[in-house]
């Protein structure tokens, strides 16, 4: 038994292996409903192998998707839409989960299939878009700063988009607080000046998400409830890996289970050097602090996620971009490390050489 092919159990949710699917936005949805693409592009990976699959940032209220064509889960009619999604996952043995998110400041931008960029304007189907303060994404529309009427009615959308994910029968929910994103903004001191308990120390700065865990873990309380973080900002007196490791142990105080560490994201003057696996060491800080952490970022065969696993630096995978070239990442994997990988009977026959 190899550690990337043991299971895992996280509260109620029950991973065959750890090798997952990370979030990926397709931008193919309609008013946020997902359809037949999210379908056949999540149920793949599960026949493929992966231990968890999670579906793309979804939005807890219409202005909070990323573009005009990213889904959500705002409604019950949204929930309904997912259903025979997560079954198909759960039916091929792996474990469904959904990133709930709200884009802040980065919201109501082009797809990246329309050839445009920037905002979308209001006459084309864009929105006015929210955010901790009025500080604009380079090449973005400005946004309004959030009231706090607001902050608690976004409180409310994230618990009211869990209830609805465990309804649809996801096994995980994971809340986004990276890449640029709102939770990310209210967490970086350079998208949040607010002056009210909002903004300033970090324990301010972290008091949105706080809230917003607590409020999802009480909405679903068998949930497996996962954060993802960008652990650094790569950008000058911004975020980083130690302010990281603070909020995430206080969001495990508030009911999280499982962290999910990325980076950066947040402003466009981000200075990253990219290479295999270069943010597992932000993924190793976390775990060091005594949490449970998947790292993710050009982990692309299974000898180097069993490197990963093996050297104490995760608990588990995430993968990108590796799933979409090969939707069988899990069983080739498998097959690099020596180890009997549980093949759908409908494909068995490739299993073997001869």
């Amino acid at each position: 038994m190899t550690a990337l092919f043991s299971p895992l159990t996280v509260r109620s949710a029950v991973m065959r292996n750890r090798l997952w699917v990370a979030p990926m936005c397709q931008y193919s949805a309609q008013d946020g409903f997902a359809g037949e693409w999210h379908h056949v592009h999540l149920a793949q990976f599960a026949s493929g192998g992966a231990g968890l699959v999670i579906a793309e940032a979804t939005a807890v209220s219409p202005e909070g998707r990323i573009s005009p064509e990213d889904t959500g889960i705002w409604s019950d009619a949204h929930r309904d839409a997912w259903t025979p999604i997560v079954a198909a996952i759960r039916s091929r043995g792996a474990a469904a989960g959904i990133q709930l998110a709200h884009a802040g400041r980065k919201a109501s931008t082009w797809s990246p299939f329309s050839g445009q960029a920037g905002s979308v304007p209001a006459e084309q189907g864009g929105w006015p878009t929210l955010a901790p303060s009025a500080i604009a994404f380079e090449g973005y529309a400005a946004p309004r700063e959030m009231t706090p009427a607001e902050i608690d009615t976004l409180v409310d959308d994230f618990a009211s988009a869990a209830r609805r994910s465990v309804e649809a029968g996801f096994d995980v929910v994971e809340i986004h607080a990276a890449h640029g994103y709102l939770l990310h903004e209210f967490l970086s001191p350079l998208s949040n000046q607010r002056t009210d308990e909002y903004g300033g120390p970090l324990a301010n700065r972290a008091r949105l998400l706080i809230r917003i865990v607590e409020a999802v873990r009480r909405a679903a309380p068998e949930i497996a409830l996962f954060v993802r973080f960008s652990g650094t900002d790569w950008a000058e007196d911004g975020w980083d890996i130690a302010q990281t490791v603070q909020v995430a142990q206080w969001a495990a105080e508030a009911g999280a289970d499982f962290f999910d560490i990325s980076s950066g994201g947040l402003v466009a003057h981000q200075q990253i050097t990219v290479g295999p696996g270069y943010q597992v060491p932000l993924a190793r800080q976390v775990r060091d602090a005594g949490l449970a952490v998947s790292a993710v970022g050009l982990i692309d065969s299974g000898a180097q996620a069993e490197q990963v696993l093996a050297d104490s630096d995760a608990d588990a995978i995430m993968a990108g971009r590796e799933w979409l070239r090969d939707p069988h990442f899990a069983l080739r994997a498998a097959g690099e490390l020596g180890v009997t990988a549980p093949w759908p009977p409908q494909y068995e026959r490739a299993a073997r050489r001869h």
